[in-house]
């Protein structure tokens, strides 16, 4: 009962390097950036790391599980949560990535995604703000209660990195669509343009369809970012995508 009565015993101070193994890349030993995880054994790596080491590979870098005999990176997928952790847990660590995209882009002439150029931080009220209650008067005149969160639950990942995408029919079994170029969150997967392709062409089942890119059925957990990265990288936007029937239905 006194542990109840005195908060400094209910929390405990953990220094970072006591955690660094839990939210580091074994490849590379750096932070983990882009985090990305086995769905076979649930180790987690950069994507960019383990993407280049399943090249030549295909087992998991830590436990030596067979991912895949022959398709190993339709077997792995993108951990948001676990990379929005480390990005709280590590100063500054999302801000020097940023700059470091930005810079990347730049010096290949290309132009900057949206989450690279920091418009979602522009977004906001700085940290230190945010922590003092500090808010323009004008802002809080303007507003009205509970229009913050409208805003947030309302922005449907605009502020992500966008990914331009040409969705062609390669089938004579199904229609094209008729807007077949969209534009949507690179955190998006293939299972997301599957329910969407489904919904378009009235189908019972976005089971029924395959999704390929270079002729190469995609998995259903690939982010766009990941079929972009791995798939069209050297290649000029928009990224072309073709769907047809399941080739057990055809």
């Amino acid at each position: 009962m006194a542990a109840l009565g005195n908060p400094e015993m209910l929390t405990r101070r953990i220094k970072l390097w006591d955690i660094n193994a839990h939210i580091t890349c074994r490849l590379c030993e750096g932070y983990l950036i882009d985090a990305t995880t086995v769905t076979e054994c649930l180790h987690t790596f950069c994507r960019s790391c383990l993407v280049k080491y399943l090249e030549e590979n295909n087992t998991c870098p830590t436990c030596r599980i067979v991912i895949h005999q022959s398709h190993p990176l339709q077997y792995i997928g993108h951990d948001r949560t676990m990379q929005d952790i480390v990005y709280k847990l590590v100063p500054g660590l999302q801000e020097a990535e940023m700059k470091k995209q930005r810079e990347f882009y730049q010096k290949l002439g290309m132009e900057v995604p949206g989450d690279a150029k920091g418009e979602l931080c522009s977004l906001k009220p700085p940290l230190d703000d945010q922590r003092n209650g500090d808010v323009k008067p004008e802002d809080a005149a303007n507003k009205e209660p509970g229009e913050d969160k409208q805003e947030e639950e309302n922005d449907y990942h605009r502020s992500d990195e966008q990914v331009s995408i040409c969705l062609e029919c390669n089938s004579s079994k199904l229609r094209g669509l008729k807007r077949k170029w969209i534009r949507c969150s690179a955190q998006a997967t293939v299972l997301h343009l599957k329910k969407f392709i489904a919904k378009k062409l009235n189908l019972t089942s976005f089971n029924e369809l395959d999704i390929l890119c270079n002729e190469e059925i995609l998995g259903k957990d690939h982010t766009l970012k990941f079929v972009v990265v791995t798939r069209w990288r050297f290649k000029k936007s928009p990224l072309l995508l073709h769907y047809r029937p399941k080739m057990d239905l055809l």
